[in-house]
Parts: C-alpha cells; sequence; structure tokens
C-alpha cells in the first residue's frame, strides 16, 4: 500500500471512529503525522487528497477541518466527472436515472408534505400554454429536483442532482425535433403529480418509469 493511501486510510477510521467528527479541526501536521506513524509528507498527500473529495477542509493560515459530510459536498465529485461526459455517455446516464428517478418518485409519494405537493403542482402551472424549449427543460428540471427533494433521502437527492445536467441536452434535442413532446412530457408530469398527490407510490414509480424510459428510447433510436 502506497503511503499516501495508508495516511487516508487512518484519517478515514478516525473520521469513522468518532475520533474526528464533522466540524473538528485536525491536529497540527507534526503531531497527527507523530500520531498516525506517518511522515509528514504521506500526511499531507493525504489530506490534499481528502481535500479534494471534500472531506476536509483547508483553510489558508487557520487549520485544516473536517467538513459537514454532508451527501450533497461528497458528491459533488460526481457532477465534477459527469461535466467531461462523452455524448455516447448519456445512455449510461439515462439508464441510471432509470433506475434511481422512479424509486424516489415512488418514496416522494409516502414522504412529501401536503404543502410541497402543492408546489409541485404550482411549478407545472406556471408553464405557458405554448411554452419555448427553454422553458419547457428549466420546468422539467425544477419538476424533477422537487420531486427528489421530496423523497427526504439527501443521498438519493444528491445523486439525481449530480445526473441532471448530463441529460439536459438530449431532453433539448429531443424537445426540438419530437412531434408532441412537449405535450407529452406536460401529461406524464401531471401524472406524476396526481399519483403523489393521492399517495399511490405505485402508481408514481410506473409514471416516473414511463417519463424517463421515454426519453431514452427516443435518444436510443436517435444515435
Amino acid at each position: 500500500m502506497a503511503l499516501a493511501d495508508e495516511a487516508i486510510n487512518k484519517i478515514k477510521e478516525m473520521i469513522v471512529s468518532g475520533a474526528l467528527r464533522p466540524g473538528d479541526r485536525l491536529p497540527k501536521e507534526a503531531d497527527l503525522a507523530e500520531r498516525l506513524g506517518l511522515s509528514r509528507n504521506s500526511l499531507r498527500e493525504a489530506v490534499k487528497a481528502l481535500s479534494m473529495i471534500r472531506v476536509l477542509d483547508v483553510r489558508q493560515g487557520d487549520g485544516t477541518y473536517v467538513t459537514s459530510l454532508e451527501p450533497h459536498l461528497l458528491l459533488d465529485l460526481l457532477g465534477f466527472v459527469v461535466d467531461f461526459h462523452t455524448d455516447d455517455a448519456v445512455m449510461h446516464f439515462l439508464e441510471v436515472r432509470r433506475l434511481l428517478e422512479p424509486a424516489a418518485t415512488a418514496l416522494a409519494a409516502q414522504r412529501m408534505s401536503a404543502g410541497d405537493v402543492e408546489k409541485l403542482q404550482a411549478v407545472l402551472d406556471e408553464l405557458d400554454a405554448d411554452p419555448s424549449i427553454e422553458a419547457l427543460v428549466a420546468n422539467d428540471l425544477e419538476f424533477h429536483r422537487r420531486i427528489a427533494a421530496g423523497a427526504a433521502n439527501p443521498v438519493l437527492s444528491s445523486l439525481l442532482d449530480g445526473l441532471s445536467g448530463p441529460t439536459t441536452r438530449a431532453r433539448i434535442w429531443r424537445g426540438l425535433t419530437q412531434e408532441g413532446a412537449a405535450a407529452r412530457t406536460r401529461e406524464q408530469h401531471q401524472a406524476i403529480v396526481d399519483a403523489i398527490a393521492t399517495r399511490q407510490p405505485e402508481l408514481a414509480r410506473s409514471w416516473a418509469t414511463v417519463h424517463v424510459a421515454g426519453v431514452e428510447e427516443w435518444l436510443r433510436r436517435a444515435l
């Protein structure tokens, strides 16, 4: 095992064991290196690596802290990676959405408050009768973001937020080229809201599957 990897594992063990908690400041470099039986160079490399994935926060002139470890922070790296996807990888992102989004929608049907369901309906009602593609896609992104949040699972929500970006161009392309895509999207969105509002998780799951699979199937044929 490389020395830097050993250092990473030892810091991780401190966090997992509770010796270091979210928000805690790490001991001084020399003290921590001695405590863990590491060289200062390997410790420095470990801190650099863990700061890149948002586990540690290096504050110049102040010290190094354990972050909040909230899922949205730790999954930021996913967003960074997907920003460099190639067009043919969009199918892979859509496949993952098809696996995760119906589950999130079913949870939302069980967990969303009545007030949040009303706000979800309001998102659909904001859309004009004949919206531009840009307005339709923006509305679509907000609609799915609220459902992911309504699942009340921050890890699932963060994963879906990270996956939404790579599929945006596919949504725009579909809206521009597929006849009836806008009307179909609105109808399916409304069916999803109705299922959530009436607390029917399996119906909500089914409509979400149909909705995401429709984009996936269209893109598969288009490519």
